[in-house]
């Protein structure tokens, strides 16, 4: 087990699947203490409506080496984020890493539909869920985050800045909110450069999260099973693989040179040389960019 990040900790909002879940289980395996928060409990789920909980991503940190702590979170509401940066500080006296995943909004989308057609209320509550949770997390776990110098903010989002600027990506509402993710961690990264903390836009690449895996009708043990219906899937990777691009950016002592910028996990592989949990190293935006290069679309959406 690689214990780089022992005595540091984490808060991975949005932890409850996929990607935050995938992120928050790879910094346990490096030792890491991890506050996992979500809507999602054992007591209720949230409006994504699905069986993963909070408290199981804790129970799976904790497996993995580290020390997982549910904590049922509505980042809409600025009172319990409060109350959970205090609970942080008067249990931890410091914060390390905040990472940004919040979402949940896969299920008010609509595909290419146009803004006067969409939605108005769902289109909405997109932003709000991808947009002021993240802004409301940041305001409240800032304050402790540059009390010690070296801190980073990691914003979760869908697509690199190149890609979101020059695509377009399923609707006006889903468009917004991804690429304002992109630039939230450009903002975050000037205002906190004075206090020696940075802040990088993540994204991973098509993601087999759970809602995936099962859509094909694999697991993550077969999932190559569903390259029979769909070839592009080779190229799909694990939540951990981002995760584990979060702990090489957490452990390297020169993570200051990625601040502002907006990378991939598959790029980040390249540079700190981790595999996904397969040994494989997949880098889909490239891929992504070598398909329209050749002159065929290739909107990351339909890969994911």
């Amino acid at each position: 087990m690689n214990r780089t990040l022992e005595g540091k900790v984490a808060l991975v909002a949005g932890a409850t699947r996929g990607t935050g879940r995938g992120i928050a289980v790879e910094l346990g395996a490096a030792g890491a203490t991890v506050y996992c928060t979500g809507r999602s409990t054992r007591r209720r789920r949230s409006e994504m409506n699905r069986p993963e909980t909070v408290e199981e991503t804790a129970e799976r940190v904790t497996r993995a080496g580290g020390q997982g702590i549910a904590v049922e979170v509505d980042h809409l509401e600025p009172e319990r984020v409060r109350a959970l940066v205090e609970r942080i500080r008067r249990e931890r006296g410091r914060l390390d890493l905040l990472v940004n995943d919040i979402w949940g909004a896969d299920p008010l989308a609509e595909w290419n539909v146009p803004v006067w057609k969409h939605s108005l209320d769902d289109g909405l509550r997109i932003l709000r869920l991808a947009i002021d949770t993240h802004l409301i997390t940041s305001h409240h776990a800032l304050p402790l985050l540059i009390e010690n110098p070296g801190g980073l903010v990691v914003e979760v989002t869908d697509g690199t800045l190149e890609h979101n600027l020059a695509n377009y990506r399923l609707s006006a509402f889903y468009d917004l909110a991804k690429l304002s993710v992109n630039r939230l961690a450009f903002t975050q990264a000037h205002e906190l450069r004075p206090h020696g903390c940075c802040a990088v836009s993540l994204t991973p690449g098509w993601l087999r999260s759970e809602s995936m895996l099962e859509n094909f009708g694999v697991t993550e043990e077969n999932w190559r099973d569903a390259t029979a219906k769909q070839p592009h899937f080779v190229i799909s990777e694990s939540p951990s693989y981002t995760g584990r691009a979060v702990v090489a950016l957490a452990a390297d002592e020169d993570r200051m040179r990625w601040s502002g910028q907006s990378t991939s996990s598959g790029r980040l592989a390249q540079v700190y040389g981790f595999t996904d949990l397969d040994g494989s190293r997949p880098d889909a935006w490239r891929y992504i960019e070598e398909v329209e290069s050749k002159g065929r679309p290739a909107d990351a959406t339909g890969y994911r």
